[in-house]
């Protein structure tokens, strides 16, 4: 099968192709780079010397090479793949969007939030969320897929559980959430140079993140009650990595050991859900797909807290999409993507 990536020399974009060079079933079509077009893709990342000997190019080469491509991965920043996906669609191909142009199913939702007018509006309805543990069937037969952001990734994981079987007191959920320096992107910005973020912890965009609605939504659709969150994100100096350590107060007398039953059943044919004994570490899954759930229970004041860890630039972004390729095309869902974190 051949693939194209679109955005292939970001972050995302990146560990996009890291998958596809490494996956039995996959040919890599092209690669796309406004930034690097016409650079060889081993001289933007010296790390694939020796193993792929593709030029970069512009998006509008890519045309010359859809007619022989199967799907098209878009990993580009919010507002730029409406257009892209469209006419990609239009032309009979299957797109997994990593960017947020397609999460939000209300436009004027996504307008409020992102700031920009949503000109492809019209293929919301038919757009899939891809958290292939909530949305399996629908990935199975979608011509569209919105890859899950990394925070709603991290934090729909840990509480689904709980919405699901209405065991949290209304708007009680606060999320605080840690991302390594990486989910950022690959852009130069002035918060994320080194001496900016090193030896520094710093919450940022605080009630306004644009993860916030993303995650509303998907817990809505666990139990169809509307759920207010309060989600604060942090960045961390480390590369890569998520920790969401995520609260809420129980509306029903449940002890800790049922609730792991609860999150062991409820995950039991995720494959890529680990429910841990012990609280999770980035460390732990960092370099792999696997998402980790601990739980615990603090009787004084009724809360439950869940932690979860994932790899924001894998499970939180390219190797989900991998994961939702994997399915939509019937290839066993852990093709390219079975192997553990790599220590230290």
């Amino acid at each position: 099968m051949k693939v194209g990536v679109i955005g292939s020399t970001g972050y995302a974009g990146q560990q996009l192709v890291w998958f596809l060079n490494n996956h039995k079933k996959i040919e890599i079509s092209f690669l796309a780079s406004h930034t690097f077009s016409n650079n060889k893709y081993s001289y933007v990342y010296n790390n694939y010397r020796n193993y792929i000997h593709d030029t970069c190019i512009n998006i509008q080469e890519m045309y010359d090479y859809l007619p022989s491509t199967d799907i098209v991965f878009i990993a580009l920043p919010h507002g730029k793949s409406m257009d892209i996906a469209k006419d990609l669609i239009s032309k009979g191909i299957k797109v997994i969007d990593l960017g947020a142009d397609f999460r939000l199913k209300n436009h004027k939702v996504y307008e409020e939030w992102y700031g920009l007018k949503h000109i492809s509006n019209e293929l919301l309805k038919e757009a899939v969320y891809g958290l292939p543990e909530m949305n399996r069937e629908l990935i199975k037969h979608a011509k569209l897929i919105a890859n899950p952001g990394c925070y709603p990734t991290a934090s729909i994981l840990a509480t689904a559980p709980l919405i699901k079987n209405n065991l949290l007191q209304a708007n009680s959920i606060i999320i605080d959430a840690k991302s390594g320096v990486s989910g950022a992107g690959r852009s130069l910005n002035n918060n994320t140079l080194f001496c900016e973020c090193n030896e520094s912890v710093k919450a940022y965009k605080i009630g306004k993140h644009r993860h916030t609605p993303e995650i509303e939504q998907e817990l809505f659709n666990l139990n169809e009650e509307n759920t207010n969150i309060l989600f604060t994100p942090h960045l961390i100096p480390m590369n890569r990595g998520i920790l969401a350590t995520c609260y809420g107060k129980l509306s029903k007398d449940v002890s800790l050991g049922d609730l792991q039953e609860i999150y062991k059943e409820f995950y039991s044919e995720d494959y890529f859900i680990r429910i841990t004994e012990d609280i999770p570490e980035t460390k732990w899954v960092k370099g792999s797909n696997f998402c980790d759930i601990g739980l615990s229970f603090d009787k004084r004041t009724n809360n439950v807290i869940v932690v979860s860890a994932i790899d924001n630039l894998i499970k939180g972004a390219a190797g989900q999409a991998i994961q939702n390729m994997n399915i939509m095309f019937g290839f066993d869902e852990w093709e390219g993507l079975d192997f553990p974190s790599m220590i230290p």
